[in-house]
């Protein structure tokens, strides 16, 4: 039954293409990228590229945190991170934040095509999904992946043509390549008899046989490799020269010469990283033509236009519906049904058995022998013999339940001689692969672990006992040796890998790091000086190259570290210094004198740019403040101030200057980000993770603090959002205040909380008995509680909080439980005489201006603690108090239990504010009497550093005249005759500092308007 003829919608949002020719970087920028997220899957061509691959993962994070899972080989560790995969031993479904699959254009191939195609379409990270291929198949990814991002990567090194040559005539480092096993043997056995020998590489071996021929070419022992097409498939290896002793091959279904794309696919393993290659022709096969060495030199190739697909939307009711789903049209263009795999040409053998259709009954059964389909023909047999073999194992999973054993075990004990030749160990090796995908099935075998151990045994014998019958008959130690001395005096060649290893002739010689090439301690002896020659040869080729690729970067490829080196792609290109003004540091450039001429003014320009956009960016109110234009007078003075302290000032440290500003001033201040709190003047965007951490280190390297104790260890707390934290007696104090902390003893707390813990006592200290409901933690109003709310913002304890009131300037009397309890029943119970009526109000005269004026400021400003305010002020939009569920301190004292002995209640008050009882006869006459046994004080002096907590008493005391009394003319009287209270007669107690200037009031102010009102009432 065909599919919906709806076509459905296959998204690419979220999938990157990373496209372009051999030698770009692609498979070790998917390795980079895996390795950044916390989990992750790649899906690889081949085994043997799977392999690789894997040990390279391994080496970076631990063999413990990394699986590869292929048909007949699975190692997966119990907490394993990353899964490194064939394409078809990919999970269909993942959970894991990051995909990767490799060889993308693949999805064309006849044979395989529809497993890479199903994989692209469906197989998606959570957080980032990449597919890695040729640009061949940008144009068809487009087409079926709306959305997709593309990204096109140039191949890092030339790749030439240089025709025609002997197989004995091939220069060193050279790979031969054809498409036949027998091919393969006699190309190296002439190589043996005339240049000492050569390494074998066929896609049949072992991967453990594989990588023991590989590292023989690898470390100089043979300077040949004849392989296959496999190293057409993503192997990284040292080849200068790609030479093609065939150019026809059978895929599956016939024999065809190759494409040009298939030809540059091989042909671009030649060079490494920035080293060219070259490629060509030998043996029989006839020079390629002009326009197909241009295209492969080009690397312009056909689009891949459409393709393979299969449905994966089996039908499992019967054998029909099965093959009828497998016969199912694709569901959009673009794609095409694929040919008959393997697995679908065993299904239509099996279906005409009698004895599989009388199996197959019911739709559990059908999945089964679909399942046991998928046997892969390692052994390369004809498909009627692969088909017995798959019946035979799906008979035994039906009706025993499991593959019998005794039949494995002789199956595997066939296997298991290390005699004969290569063609016979071969054969061996495949079938021991066959069991060992059995053995890796979930559900197949009773006990899986001991046959995945002794398929897993036998293959490595076998494998090590292929590698020497290989060695044997291709490499002839002596000639190779031999050859390997007649070269001593020939020029050495260097080379630099992907990871920035430096080698010279194979031998690792140092380690090249953004531009400092730093020699291995090993490269020593008598030749050491022309290896190292040799090594700067290189690295002068590599230095341009590389500066030329750093001035054309994104800024997205920099980044500064908390030791001030600058980093281009994790390289250490750069190091910062102090500079003349703390906000533009120098950058020192880490280069070696290899980079000279204009390629080093270009690194170092760029660098410099990327410095100054970067504090620019995450510093930017900083930033603009500096360049502020449009503020003038006493606040640019302020702004200069507030840029040099890097955002955050105390305010006993400027209170001068503070008051001296108008309101064009603070509001000119205002749209800069200042806020004008209680106890700081600061920019609250700069109380942020990475602003703070610029701060810190700007901060440091002006003053030789990245070596002090404590330097960055306040930046993960931040980062957590932690509102307070135990300070540490070794950690240099500014570094609290560069992190957004305020150092108060035993504790820091974040400075934008200390303003909301200033929100929640103004209230507290402005209340008065009478005039409201009594606010939470208010107790006579010149001393307050702390609450639950207070508790909530700061993230501490009672004890904690007592710290911190003390640090800032506030002290505590202590009075019993039941005296507060007592004290605020009084102040709750009804009272007998009505409260004493507020005198009218008149036309206000120049002291209710200036007060009026000072409303008017608290109320469009940030300083709530310094400016008289008509009723309890309201926090800032940027740091809203959180309401208190919980009752005040007093009432949870009252309500204890009788048999407990009750903590007496701090009395908390600003310092130099103290209780009636404590204070001088002299202090207390000419003083009134406040509603609830309080008096208003004359300005007493705090000791030092108790400015924050005297900014509530002075705010208190600004006028010390109750709403009021605002009318009262010079004479105390009041303007029309009225007569004041008897409280009102009392004489005004002592300022403590010189009286406020009178500043004109704004007409438009609601203050001005409200005592007009007044005025108006009175007469």
């Amino acid at each position: 039954m065909p599919e919906k003829s709806q076509s459905p919608l296959f998204s690419g949002r979220g999938v990157t293409a990373v496209l372009g020719p051999t030698n770009t970087g692609k498979t070790h920028y998917a390795i980079e990228r895996m390795i950044a997220h916390g989990s992750g899957v790649i899906g690889l061509p081949l085994r043997l590229l799977a392999r690789e691959v894997y040990g390279r993962i391994a080496a970076r994070v631990g063999e413990q945190n990394v699986s590869l899972i292929t048909g007949e080989e699975k190692i997966v560790p119990p907490k394993a991170r990353y899964a490194v995969c064939t394409v078809e031993a990919m999970p269909s479904r993942t959970s894991a934040a990051f995909v990767a699959i490799d060889e993308v254009q693949l999805a064309g191939d006849l044979e395989r095509g529809h497993v890479f195609t199903d994989r692209i379409l469906h197989l998606r990270g959570t957080d980032e999904t990449l597919l890695l291929g040729a640009s061949t198949v940008r144009g068809i990814l487009e087409k079926l992946l709306p959305g997709l991002t593309v990204v096109e990567r140039p191949r890092l090194s030339q790749l030439q043509y240089a025709g025609a040559r002997k197989i004995t005539r091939l220069p060193r480092r050279s790979a031969v390549v054809a498409f036949s096993a027998d091919e393969v043997y006699a190309i190296a056995e002439l190589i043996r008899r005339q240049r000492g020998g050569a390494a074998v590489v066929l896609g049949a071996l072992s991967p453990r046989t594989r990588n023991a021929q590989v590292e023989l070419y690898q470390n100089g022992d043979v300077d040949y490799l004849v392989a296959t097409d496999a190293i057409g498939m993503g192997l990284n290896l040292d080849l200068d020269h790609v030479a093609f002793a065939q150019d026809h091959k059978f895929d599956g279904y016939q024999y065809r010469p190759l494409n040009p794309a298939e030809l540059g696919q091989i042909a671009g393993r030649a060079g490494r990283h920035v080293r060219d290659g070259t490629f060509g022709v030998t043996g029989r096969v006839d020079p390629f033509g002009e326009e197909t060495v241009e295209r492969i030199e080009a690397h312009v190739f056909d689009p891949v236009r459409i393709l393979q697909w299969r449905s994966k939307d089996m039908d499992f009711a019967n054998l029909q519906a099965l093959r009828q789903s497998l016969d199912r049209l694709p569901p959009t263009p673009g794609l095409t049904r694929a040919l008959p795999a393997v697995d679908q040409q065993a299904l239509d053998y099996l279906v005409n058995y009698p004895e599989i259709r009388d199996l197959a009954t019911t739709p559990e059964r059908v999945a089964r022998l679909w399942d046991a389909c998928a046997l892969p023909d390692y052994r390369r047999i004809a498909p009627a013999q692969h088909a017995d073999l798959i019946a035979t194992l799906f008979s035994d999973l039906v009706q025993l339940g499991s593959v019998n054993e005794d039949f494995m075990a002789e199956q595997v004990r066939r296997a298991d001689h290390t005699d004969g030749e290569i063609d016979t160990l071969s054969a061996r090796v495949s079938q021991i692969r066959t069991w060992s995908y059995v053995s890796h099935r979930p559900d197949w075998l009773a006990d899986p672990t001991h046959w995945q151990e002794k398929t897993r045994e036998i293959e490595n014998r076998l494998s090590d006992a292929l590698h020497e019958r290989l060695t044997k008959r291709f490499v002839d130690r002596r000639t190779s040796v031999l050859m390997k001395r007649l070269r001593e005096n020939a020029m050495l060649e260097a080379q630099i890998s992907v990871d920035g290893d430096v080698y010279v002739e194979g031998h690792l010689v140092g380690q090249l790091a953004g531009f400092r090439f730093t020699p291995d301690s090993e490269a020593e002896g008598p030749d050491a000086k022309a290896v190292l020659g040799a090594a700067q040869k290189a690295l002068s080729i590599e230095y341009e190259a590389r500066a030329a690729r750093l001035y054309a970067a994104g800024n997205s490829d920099f980044a500064i570290g908390s030791d001030a080196t600058v980093r281009w792609v994790g390289e250490p290109i750069a190091r910062l210094t102090a500079g003349d003004d703390l906000l533009r540091p120098r950058v020192v450039l880490l280069a070696d004198d290899h980079l000279s001429g204009t390629a080093r003014t270009h690194v170092a320009a760029r660098i410099e740019r990327f410095v100054q956009h970067h504090i620019a960016t995450v510093l930017k109110p900083l930033d603009d403040l500096s360049r502020a234009e449009d503020i003038d007078g006493l606040g640019r003075g302020l702004a200069f101030q507030l840029v040099e302290a890097l955002g955050v000032l105390f305010r006993r440290d400027v209170a001068d200057d503070v008051k001296a500003l108008d309101q064009d001033a603070r509001a000119q201040l205002r749209r800069y980000g200042v806020r004008f709190g209680a106890y700081h003047i600061f920019m609250p965007a700069l109380l942020k993770p990475a602003p703070a951490e610029l701060i810190t280190l700007l901060w440091a390297l002006k003053n030789d603090g990245i070596d002090q104790p404590g330097y960055g260890e306040l930046i993960p707390a931040l980062a957590a959002g932690r509102t307070s934290v135990v300070t540490e007696a070794g950690y240099e104090r500014n570094f609290y205040k560069l992190a957004g902390f305020r150092f108060l003893g035993k504790r820091a707390v974040r400075i934008d909380i200390l303003e909301r813990l200033a929100d929640l006592i103004r209230p507290a200290l402005n209340w008065k008995l009478g005039s409201g409901s009594r606010p939470e933690g208010a107790y006579d109003g010149r001393r307050f509680t702390t609450t639950p709310a207070m508790l909530s913002i700061l993230g501490a304890t009672v004890s904690d909080i007592e710290e911190i009131l003390k640090g800032l300037g506030y002290r505590a009397d202590e009075v019993s439980a039941e005296e507060a309890a007592a004290y605020l029943a009084k102040q709750e119970a009804p009272s007998e005489e009505p409260a004493a009526e507020a005198p009218a109000a008149t036309t206000p005269d120049s002291e209710t201006q200036s007060a009026a004026n000072d409303e008017q400021d608290a109320a469009t400003s940030d300083e709530p603690a310094s400016e008289p305010t008509p009723a309890p002020a309201t926090a800032e939009a940027e740091a809203p108090a959180p309401a208190a569920d919980v009752p005040a301190q007093p009432a949870t004292v009252a309500e204890a239990s009788e048999e407990e002995q009750p903590k007496p209640v701090l009395l908390w008050r600003p310092a130099g504010n103290r209780p009636e009882t404590q204070r001088p006869q002299r202090q207390k006459q000419g003083r009134g009497r406040r509603p609830g046994g309080g008096s208003a004080e004359a300005g007493a002096t705090p000791a030092a550093g108790e400015q924050p907590a005297r900014d509530h008493q002075q705010h208190r005391r600004r006028d010390n005249q109750r709403p009021g009394d605002k009318g009262k003319d010079k004479r105390g009287g009041h303007p029309g005759g009225h007569r004041k209270p008897k409280d009102a007669e009392r004489p005004a107690p002592m300022a403590a500092r010189p009286p406020r200037k009178e500043r004109p009031i704004d007409p438009d102010s609601p203050f001005a308007k409200l005592a007009a009102l007044k005025d108006k009432l009175g007469k």
